[in-house]
């Protein structure tokens, strides 16, 4: 983990700094464990008292909290931004999920432009490898692998922006997204033909970032998310029309 030696004065306080700096700028998450008290202190250098005092003021902040016989982890500070009535509402409402997608395209666009031009070395890297994974599960037909690398390739962009309002705001909502509160990306990887331009899509915007081309980044997502957004009006009007068709078949049994 990228903990890194402390100095010897104020010796509490900097270990709440570092711990602080690492939750705000997305690299320890929450949910995350921390290493053992006794790892923890080797890697910053610090004796335990010193950190324990740390550990215990970041748990009366609520970063921190402790799991019995687990450990310390991150604290849920994603959480939802939306009352739970509020969330079963989007759930149900069509309108809720295309303007879902429309913020995504506004914020990701953004954020891929911001990658472009801020990213660094390391970040762009990043954003290769995951894709990378992606053209493997593609290529061996796993769905389910491809649809978490997708999310996982967002996130990277989000977080080669380097812009830490931005970074926890999108996770906030592909938490929501992960537990299918908008649609579930399954339904956009079951026909091969969804998979292979979407693999495309990623590919597109992939290669803007690493040639630092901003405008052709924020482009390519913004193409990436009007795809979904007409994918999800034609799995919509199917399923309209599998219902139509259900009640054709009822009456003419009944007739």
């Amino acid at each position: 983990m990228p903990f890194q030696k402390i100095e010897l004065d104020r010796v509490a306080e900097s270990v709440i700094t570092q711990i602080e700096q690492l939750i705000l700028r997305g690299i320890i998450r929450p949910g995350e464990r921390l290493p053992s008290e006794r790892d923890l202190a080797e890697k910053l250098g610090v004796s335990r008292p010193s950190l324990r005092e740390a550990i215990s003021s970041l748990q009366e902040r609520g970063l921190l909290t402790t799991k019995a016989n687990s450990g310390i982890f991150v604290a849920d500070l994603l959480g939802s931004p939306f009352a739970p009535s509020l969330t079963e509402l989007f759930s149900t409402h069509d309108e809720a999920v295309f303007d879902y997608i429309s913020f995504r395209s506004d914020l990701e666009g953004m954020a891929a432009e911001r990658a472009a031009n801020l990213g660094s070395e390391t970040d762009l890297k990043v954003i290769q490898a995951i894709f990378n994974k992606m053209k493997l599960a593609h290529d061996k037909k796993d769905a389910l692998e491809e649809a978490t690398l997708d999310a996982q390739f967002h996130m990277a962009i989000i977080e080669a922006s380097h812009n830490v309002f931005l970074l926890h705001m999108v996770r906030s909502m592909f938490e929501m997204l992960k537990k299918g509160v908008f649609y579930n990306r399954q339904v956009m990887f079951s026909r091969h033909t969804n998979r292979s331009n979407l693999l495309e899509q990623h590919k597109t915007i992939c290669n803007a970032i690493q040639s630092r081309n901003a405008k052709a980044a924020r482009k390519a997502v913004e193409e990436h998310m009007d795809f979904i957004k007409n994918c999800m009006q034609e799995v919509n009007k199917s399923q309209a029309n599998e219902e139509i068709a259900k009640l054709r078949l009822e009456h003419t049994r009944t007739t």
